[in-house]
């Protein structure tokens, strides 16, 4: 058997969380809803009347596909190889995530990457 390199594992289930989290968005736009509306109505003005939390889950989740994927751009960069950078960023994108109604999926996926990138570091893998 081979060895889990875990830090390629986090970055697929990263891009799944990025993906997952942009849907989300849009979806958001058609049907806003915080998913803490069941506690308090205090957050019900990041979605309506004007999507602020849709718009930035949708630029969160751009960010997250640029980042794994890379764009041309980002590639061979420092950020895009340091896990350091990542655990620092991804853990804002799940908040966010995890703010809309239509975005807790990929809020728990963001958390699920995070441990692994986590274990990936603490392993030393680069």
């Amino acid at each position: 058997m081979g060895k889990l390199i875990k830090n390629h594992w986090a970055r697929l289930i990263i891009l799944t969380a990025s993906t997952y989290q942009i849907a989300a968005s849009i979806e958001g736009f058609f049907w806003p809803k915080v998913f803490w509306d069941f506690l308090t109505t205090n957050l019900n003005g990041a979605v309506k009347p004007i999507p602020i939390l849709q718009i930035i889950n949708l630029l969160f989740g751009i960010l997250g596909l640029a980042w794994e994927w890379p764009l041309p751009l980002l590639s061979g960069t420092a950020m895009h190889r340091s896990i350091v950078a990542r655990l620092i960023v991804y853990p804002v994108n799940a908040m966010a995530a995890l703010l809309l109604y239509q975005g807790t999926n990929a809020g728990l996926y963001f958390i699920i990457g995070m441990a692994a990138y986590f274990w990936a570091f603490s392993e030393g893998e680069v």
